[in-house]
């Protein structure tokens, strides 16, 4: 399914075209008919562009696809253990990409994709946080949440936080994000206490904010100081913007508070193949990692995988040219859609490819915005509101698209300095 380019550029001049010396193509439409795409099953009518979760539309690195064809051809399809150095894998990863150093012994590698993973967490924490003598690790509970205390989060966040406490009859409450002159900024002031965790898009999901690192060490002592682990989701955190330095939350905060900090990544949305659930966990307390793979046997999810080893393997050995290629063409792509839709945007995105609109500055209702978009210019939109209440009136736009299709994009934006028109 592609976008049907009715539209011509506008006039913010074609796509920027890598070099045939990268060998990665952002720039034709990328057909992805005939392979179950959510992402374009959201999108409905033919013609409608969807730019709503959280997926690209652009092909993957081509180093992965050889690994899966490689792995296909031996005929050996049954359990397998979990290699380790997949561990040191994810160490030389963030030494590589970040900067940091991360024990290997940290390392939890999982065949399941980062929600899950954190809705595990979640019951660790509940077990150690109240009556730990009646509640098992990985226990499913039946009781009722009030003994608990509230988990806290930012907004507008991510909704699968809020959907996550509600499936673990948790209470939760959200923390509002301060709006300074450069975007988003982490709460401030002591957090409300106690509370079970904390829980962060780093960067921030829906803005694309690159959250400061004495940012991040401050919210961490906070949260220890409420008696929270702080559990920092980092799925966009490799695609940080050139310029921007993405703070890895457990190699960041005070070392007095790094047990009670955990980091989750995943190759998904780095390497564009989230269809294939996998994740791994930077947890440095011993007792909490023990306790975290205890409570993933029990939901008979064991470190390793046949498939998910084969990406996180491709992907961290080899995808890093491909990356690299992949981060300009999301800049460049950032760029002219910040300069063409201006005080719209709430907050410059500075990793990802995720644009935080305000619907009242694109003179679209704020009550239905999304609905809105998409029959005035055919584009599909998250709709604020999921985000929490802090969301409402505002529309998440994901921009990693071919660069002709950011062409057609650009073009049916300008119908909205024209008023009402029908969908194309």
């Amino acid at each position: 399914m592609t976008a049907t380019p009715t539209d011509r550029p506008g006039p913010t001049g074609p796509a920027e075209r890598p070099s045939p010396a990268e060998g990665f193509d952002f720039v034709s439409p990328f057909d992805r008919s005939g392979t179950g795409s959510s992402k374009w099953a959201r999108a409905g009518d033919p013609g409608v562009i969807p730019m709503g979760l959280a997926d690209m539309d652009l092909p993957g690195p081509p180093a992965v696809a050889r690994a899966l064809a490689r792995r296909a051809r031996h005929r050996a399809y049954g359990y397998t253990v979990c290699d380790p150095s997949g561990r040191t894998l994810v160490a030389d990863w963030y030494r590589a990409r970040h900067g940091v150093e991360v024990d290997p012994d940290w390392v939890l590698l999982l065949p399941c994709g980062p929600r899950t993973a954190l809705r595990v967490l979640l019951e660790i924490v509940l077990s150690q946080t109240v009556r730990p003598q009646t509640v098992l690790p990985g226990a499913v509970r039946t009781d009722a949440a009030p003994p608990y205390p509230p988990v806290l989060f930012p907004t507008p966040e991510w909704g699968g936080f809020a959907q996550l406490c509600c499936a673990a009859r948790l209470q939760y409450r959200e923390l509002p994000l301060p709006v300074g002159p450069d975007g988003y900024r982490l709460p401030d002031g002591p957090l409300p206490g106690p509370a079970t965790a904390v829980l962060l898009s780093s960067p921030h999901n829906p803005s694309g904010r690159v959250w400061p690192a004495d940012g991040l060490r401050a919210l961490a002592g906070r949260a220890a100081e409420a008696g929270a682990l702080l559990v920092s989701d980092e799925v966009h955190g490799d695609l940080t913007h050139p310029g921007h330095v993405h703070p890895v939350a457990v190699t960041t905060v005070d070392p007095a508070h790094r047990h009670r900090v955990v980091t989750l990544n995943s190759v998904g949305k780095t390497f564009n193949c989230s269809g294939i659930p996998s994740a791994f966990a930077l947890v440095p307390d011993p007792v909490l990692r023990a306790r975290f793979g205890e409570a993933l046997a029990g939901y008979g999810l064991w470190e390793g995988g046949l498939v998910e080893q084969t990406v996180q393997h491709a992907a961290l050995r080899e995808g890093g040219p491909w990356l690299d290629a992949l981060l300009a063409h999301l800049a460049a792509a950032r760029t002219r859609l910040t300069d063409r839709l201006g005080p719209a945007v709430r907050s410059a995105p500075q990793a990802s490819y995720l644009l935080w609109l305000d619907a009242t500055a694109l003179g679209l209702p704020p009550a239905a915005a999304r609905r809105a978009l998409l029959e005035r210019c055919g584009l599909e939109a998250s709709d604020g509101g999921d985000f929490g209440p802090a969301g409402h009136g505002s529309l998440r736009l994901n921009y990693a698209l071919p660069g002709s299709v950011l062409d057609t994009v650009l073009a049916r934006l300008g119908r909205l300095d024209a008023g009402p028109a029908t969908r194309p």
